[in-house]
C-alpha cells in the first residue's frame, strides 16, 4: 500500500541493521519490509537520495541499500515524478560523484557497479531531452580523476548493456528508444567520449593499468557501432599497438583490436585496414608464437588473428562476386599470407589457443573448395592442415577416462571442432585425406604393442571418421567407388587382424568397437571376419571388460552389429546365446554384487537374443524352444517378486521389488521387438510364449503398492503384443483396463488412454462390445480427475491435466475416425450431450491450439457422421446452437494468437468444420449465418455474404485466408 504521507527525514536504524548478511532474520525481515516500505512510499526515495549526497553512512550496505531505492524510482516511476524530483535524483548523482572525487579510499566494486547503474538508467530516461548534456556534464565534473573515470567507464558499460548488447531482449518500444539514443549520441557527443578514451589510455597506461583495461573494453563495445575512422586510425590504432607490448594490458588490447577488425565495413577498406594491423603485429614479433609463453595471451592473440582471418575471407567472397579479378586475388593473397601463422596457432599444444583459430581454418577451406584448380602450395597448406587436425585429435596423458571431469568435456567439444575441419578437408580433397589417413592408420597397426594409447586411439578415430567426412549412401563404403571400397577394405583387414582390440586401454578398445560398427556392412562383403569380431565382443575385450562404461557401450554395440548382420548369423546364433546367458538373469534386488551390466544394457541384450532366434534358419519349434528358454526364468522371477512385493512393508524395499518386476516386463517386451507383426510370431511359433508372459504378468495389475511402475511396465507390454499377437491379446483387455481405470492419477490415465486408442484403432468392429462397457468409466475416470482441485501455482499438476485433456480428446478422435461413433452414440442421451460439451469447451475455452485443432477434427468428423438428413436425433439443433458458435467464438478469443503457426492449423480445422456443415445442412446453413448468427454478431451484411460467398466456393484454400483476414479485423 503506498504510503502517502512523507517519511521522517532519517532512516530506520534498526531496519538498516537487517542489511548485514550475519544479522538476525527478524532484523533481515525488518529491512526488506522497510525496502519495500521506501520503494512504495511517494517520497521516501528521498531519505535515500539526501544519505547518498551528503555521504551520511559509511555502511557498504547502507550504501547499496540506498542505490536500490533510487534505482526503482528511476525505473519504474520516473515519468510520473515533477521537474524538481527529477533535478534533485541529477544532483544526488553528481555530488555523490563529486565525494568520489574527493574520497582517499575508493568505494567496493558492488557499489561503483551499482552506482554505474543507476547512472545509466537516468541517462536512457533522460537523453537526450532532459537531460542533453549528460556525458559532458560528467566528463567536466570528473576530468582526469582516476575514480571519477571509474564510475564514468563503468556507466558507459552500463549504457552498453541497455542500449545495444544484441543478447539482450528488447521489445519494439525499447528498440525505437535505443535507437533514438545511438542516432543523438553520434551527432552529439560521441567524439568527445572518443576524445576522452584516447585521453584515459594515454595518461593512465603506464600508473592505472585497471583503468586503462576498462577503457579498452569500453572502446571494444562502443566500436561496432560508431564511426570506425575516429578508432581506426593512426593516432589510436598506434596507442593500441603499443599496449599490445605491456604485459598488463595487451590481453584487453587484443580483444578491443578483435572489436576492431569485426567492424562490418567496405571489403576493400578492411582488407586495407587488416594489412596495416598485420604489418605492425608482425614487425614487433607478434608472429613468433613458439617465442611467447604467456597462454592466456595467445589465446587472445589467436582470437584477433581468426578475427582478422575470417575478416578477409569475407572480403574476398564478396569481392570475388564482383568479378573484379584483380582486388580479389590481391585479397586472397593476404589472405593466405596468413595461414602459417594460422598453421602455428591451430597446432599449440594448448587446445584453447588452437580452438580459436579453427573459424578460420575452417573458412579457408571452404575458399579453396570453391576454387577450379588448387596451386601447389593451397595443396601443400591442406596437407599441413590436416597434419594439424591429427596431431590435435590426440588425447593428452591428463585426460581421466573413468571420471570424465569439466576439463575431458571440453576436450569433446573441441575434437568436435577439429571433426568440422576433417570433414570440410575431404570436401577439398577426399583422395589426400583418404592416404594420409590409410598412412598413419597402418604405420600404427604394424606397430600397437610399442605404441602409446592416445596414438593407437586417434589412428583408429580417423579411420572411424573417415564414415562421415567421406560420403556414402546409407553406409555402403565398399561398393561403388573402387579406390576408396579398396582402401577402407584393407584397412577393416588390418584392424581385425593386427589383434590391437587386446590393447589395454579402455579408449582404444571402445574406438575399436564403435569402428568396426560404423563398418559393419564390410562383412556382408567378408563375412569371414565376423568369428574373430564376435569373440572381441563376448569375452573380457567387450562384454567382460573391467570398465562398467566400456560394457555398456558395448551391449548398445553389439546389438546393432547384430541387428546388421543377422543373416550372417545363422552358424553362431546358439554358441552366442549360451555366452551370453550370465547377462541375461534378471538381477533380484537384494543382491549385493553388482551386476556386469545395468538393466538398461541388459535391454539390448534381451533385444539381440530375440534377433538372433527368430532370425535364425532352425526350424520353428527349435526357435520356440529357445524363445522359451529366455523368457521362462524372467516369468518364474516375476512370481517369486510379485509375492514378495505383496508381502513387503518397508517402502524403500517395495520401490527395489518393483522396478525388478518392472525390468522383468521390459526384457520380455524388448525381445519381441524381433518381430514385425503377428505373421512372424506364428511363423516362429511364439504366440504361447508370450501369452503365458501376458498371464503371468497381468496379476501385477491388481497389486495394492507400487501401482504406477507396475501399471506403467505392463501398459507398455500389452502395447508391444497387439502389435505381435493381434486379436490373441482380446480377451485379456477388458480384465486389464478395468484394474487399470481402478483409483487412477492423471498420468496413468494419460497413458492408459494410447493403449485403448490403439485397441480401437486396429480392431474396430471387434472391439466394439468392449468399448460400449469401457467407454463411459473410462470418460467419467477422466472427468473426475480434472475435475480434482490443484494449487493455482501447481505448474506440474496443470501441465498433467493438460496433456490428460489433449490424450482424452485424442481417445475421442480415434473413435470418430476409426468408425466407433456408434459406441458413442449408444451410451445415451445424457451422456452423449456430456462428452459433445467436453469437445465443445475444448475448442473454445482452453487456450492450449494443440487440443483446439483436436476438438474442430472431432467436431468436423461428427457433423459428417451425424449432421445429415438421417443423422442422430437431435445432432442438428447441437450444429446450431453449439458448434457453430464454437468456430466463431474460439479464433475471437484473446488467448487465439493468429501469429502462432499451431493456431494457425487450429483455425484450419475450425475452417473446415463450417465447410463441413454447409456440405451436410447446405443452403439451410448458410441462411441460418446470414439472417441469424452472424447479425447476432454485430457483422455488418456486407461482411456476411461476403463469408457465406466465400463458404459456398469449392476451394478451401480461398475459404482458410477469408477467415484469417476476417477474425485479423474483428480483433482490431
Amino acid at each position: 500500500m503506498a504510503c502517502e504521507s512523507a517519511l521522517p527525514a532519517i532512516m530506520d536504524e534498526q531496519a538498516l541493521m537487517g542489511l548485514n548478511p550475519n544479522a538476525d532474520a527478524c532484523y533481515r525481515q525488518r529491512a526488506l519490509a522497510y525496502f519495500e516500505q521506501l520503494k512504495e512510499s511517494q517520497d521516501g526515495w528521498e531519505v535515500c537520495a539526501e544519505a547518498l549526497a551528503k555521504g551520511i553512512y559509511s555502511d557498504d550496505h547502507v550504501k547499496f541499500f540506498c542505490f536500490q531505492v533510487l534505482e526503482h524510482q528511476i525505473k519504474y516511476r520516473h515519468g510520473s515524478l515533477n521537474g524538481a524530483q527529477q533535478l534533485l535524483i541529477r544532483e544526488t548523482l553528481m555530488k555523490w560523484l563529486q565525494m568520489q572525487l574527493m574520497s582517499t579510499q575508493s568505494e567496493k566494486p558492488f557499489i561503483k557497479n551499482k552506482a554505474a547503474q543507476v547512472f545509466s538508467l537516468t541517462f536512457i530516461m533522460e537523453y537526450p531531452t532532459v537531460w542533453p548534456k549528460f556525458f559532458f556534464d560528467l566528463l567536466s565534473l570528473v576530468g582526469l580523476n582516476p575514480n571519477g573515470l571509474d564510475i564514468y567507464l563503468r556507466t558507459l558499460m552500463a549504457i552498453d548493456a541497455e542500449v545495444v548488447d544484441r543478447d539482450i531482449l528488447h521489445s519494439p518500444e525499447e528498440t525505437r528508444r535505443n535507437t533514438i539514443i545511438k542516432d543523438s549520441m553520434r551527432e552529439d557527443c560521441i567524439p568527445a567520449l572518443v576524445e576522452s578514451w584516447y585521453q584515459i589510455l594515454q595518461t593512465y597506461q603506464q600508473s592505472h593499468s585497471e583503468l586503462t583495461c576498462q577503457c579498452l573494453e569500453v572502446v571494444g563495445a562502443y566500436v561496432s557501432w560508431i564511426d570506425l575512422n575516429l578508432i581506426a586510425n593512426d593516432r589510436f590504432v598506434n596507442l593500441l599497438l603499443s599496449h599490445m607490448s605491456v604485459e598488463e594490458l595487451r590481453e584487453e588490447a587484443c580483444d578491443c583490436l578483435f572489436e576492431i577488425v569485426n567492424k562490418g565495413m567496405d571489403p576493400v577498406d578492411k582488407t586495407k585496414l587488416v594489412e596495416s594491423l598485420c604489418q605492425v603485429l608482425q614487425s614487433a614479433g607478434f608472429f613468433n608464437v613458439e617465442q611467447e609463453e604467456d597462454v592466456d595471451f595467445l589465446a587472445k592473440f589467436s582470437r584477433l588473428v581468426n578475427g582478422m582471418g575470417q575478416a578477409l575471407v569475407l572480403s574476398w567472397t564478396k569481392l570475388s562476386k564482383t568479378g573484379d579479378v584483380k582486388v580479389t586475388t590481391e585479397t586472397l593473397r593476404a589472405l593466405e599470407s596468413k595461414v602459417p601463422l594460422m598453421l602455428q596457432l591451430l597446432v599449440h599444444e594448448d587446445d584453447d589457443i588452437s580452438a580459436n583459430i579453427v573459424g578460420f581454418c575452417y573458412d579457408y577451406l571452404h575458399i579453396l573448395k570453391q576454387l577450379p584448380v588448387l596451386t601447389d602450395q593451397q595443396k601443400s597448406n591442406v596437407e599441413a592442415i590436416m597434419l594439424s587436425v591429427m596431431k590435435k585429435l590426440t588425447y593428452d596423458d591428463e585426460y581421466n577416462f573413468e571420471n570424465e571431469g569439466e576439463d575431458e568435456a571440453m576436450f569433446v567439444e573441441y575434437r568436435k571442432q577439429l571433426k568440422m575441419l576433417l570433414d570440410r578437408l575431404a570436401q577439398v580433397s577426399p583422395e589426400l585425406l583418404l592416404e594420409s589417413v590409410r598412412r598413419v592408420f597402418t604405420t600404427t597397426m604394424q606397430n600397437w604393442q610399442t605404441t602409446r594409447f592416445m596414438e593407437v586411439e586417434v589412428a583408429i578415430r580417423l579411420f572411424y571418421m573417415l564414415g562421415e567426412a567421406l560420403p556414402a549412401s546409407h553406409g555402403a563404403h565398399f561398393t561403388g567407388d573402387a579406390t576408396k571400397a579398396s582402401t577402407l577394405q584393407d584397412m577393416m583387414r588390418t584392424l581385425i587382424s593386427s589383434g590391437v582390440s587386446e590393447y589395454r586401454h579402455s579408449s582404444v578398445t571402445l574406438e575399436f568397437f564403435e569402428t568396426v560398427v560404423r563398418y559393419d556392412k564390410f562383412f556382408i562383403v567378408e563375412p569371414q571376419h565376423i568369428p574373430i569380431v564376435l569373440m572381441a565382443f563376448l569375452d573380457h575385450r567387450g562384454l567382460r571388460h573391467s570398465s562398467p562404461k566400456v560394457r555398456s557401450r558395448v551391449a548398445y554395440l553389439f546389438s546393432r552389429f547384430i541387428k546388421t548382420l543377422y543373416k550372417h548369423m545363422n552358424a553362431y546364433i546358439e554358441d552366442i546365446l549360451t555366452r551370453i546367458q550370465d547377462l541375461l538373469e534378471l538381477a533380484p534386488p537384494e543382491n549385493g554384487f553388482p551386476a556386469l551390466l545395468s538393466s538398461d544394457d541388459q535391454l539390448f541384450m534381451f533385444e539381440t537374443a530375440g534377433v538372433l532366434i527368430v532370425n535364425g534358419e532352425s526350424p520353428a519349434d527349435r526357435k520356440q524352444a529357445l524363445m522359451r528358454s529366455l523368457l521362462t526364468p524372467l516369468m518364474e522371477a516375476f512370481r517369486l517378486l510379485l509375492a514378495k512385493l505383496t508381502q513387503e512393508v518397508d517402502e524403500e524395499r517395495q520401490t527395489a521389488l518393483a522396478d525388478c518386476l518392472s525390468h522383468a516386463v521390459g526384457f520380455a517386451s524388448r525381445t519381441s521387438k524381433a518381430f514385425s507383426n503377428k505373421q512372424t510370431v506364428k511363423l516362429c511359433g511364439c504366440s504361447e510364449v508370450y501369452l503365458d508372459c501376458l498371464q503371468t504378468f497381468l496379476p501385477a495389475l491388481s497389486c495394492p503398492v507400487q501401482r504406477c511402475t507396475l501399471r506403467s511396465a505392463v501398459r507398455s507390454f500389452l502395447h508391444r503384443m497387439i502389435i505381435c499377437l493381434e486379436e490373441e491379446v482380446l480377451p485379456f483387455i477388458p480384465a486389464a483396463s478395468e484394474h487399470m481405470l481402478k483409483d487412477c492419477e492423471p498420468k496413468d490415465l494419460q497413458e492408459f488412454i494410447p493403449l485403448i486408442s490403439q485397441i480401437t484403432a486396429k480392431f474396430k468392429n471387434q472391439v466394439s462390445p468392449f468399448l460400449q462397457q469401457v467407454f463411459m468409466p473410462l470418460v467419467l475416470a477422466i472427468f473426475e480427475v480434472l475435475s480434482r482441485p490443484a494449487e493455482d501455482n501447481d505448474q506440474t499438476a496443470a501441465l498433467e491435466k493438460q496433456m490428460l485433456r489433449r490424450s482424452y480428446f485424442s481417445f475421442v478422435q480415434t473413435m470418430a475416425s476409426s468408425g466407433m461413433n456408434e459406441v458413442m452414440a449408444n451410451q445415451g442421451a445424457e451422456n452423449i450431450e456430456r462428452v459433445l460439451f467436453t469437445i465443445i469447451q475444448g475448442a473454445v475455452d482452453f487456450p492450449d491450439p494443440v487440443a483446439q485443432k483436436t476438438c474442430f477434427i472431432i467436431l468436423s468428423k461428427l457433423v459428417e457422421l451425424w449432421g445429415g438428413k438421417d443423422g442422430l436425433v437431435g445432432f442438428p439443433d447441437f450444429i446450431y446452437k453449439h458448434i457453430v458458435p464454437a468456430c466463431f467464438v474460439a479464433p475471437l478469443k484473446p488467448t487465439f494468437d493468429l501469429s502462432d503457426a499451431q493456431t494457425i492449423l487450429t483455425l484450419s480445422e475450425c475452417t473446415l468444420t463450417l465447410k463441413m456443415i454447409h456440405l451436410k445442412r447446405g443452403p439451410e446453413f448458410i441462411q441460418f449465418l446470414q439472417q441469424e448468427y452472424l447479425p447476432s454478431l454485430q457483422i455488418s451484411p456486407e461482411i456476411a455474404q461476403e463469408l457465406c460467398q466465400v463458404l459456398q466456393q469449392p476451394d478451401t484454400k480461398v475459404l482458410k485466408n477469408c477467415m484469417k483476414v476476417f477474425f485479423q479485423q474483428a480483433k482490431l
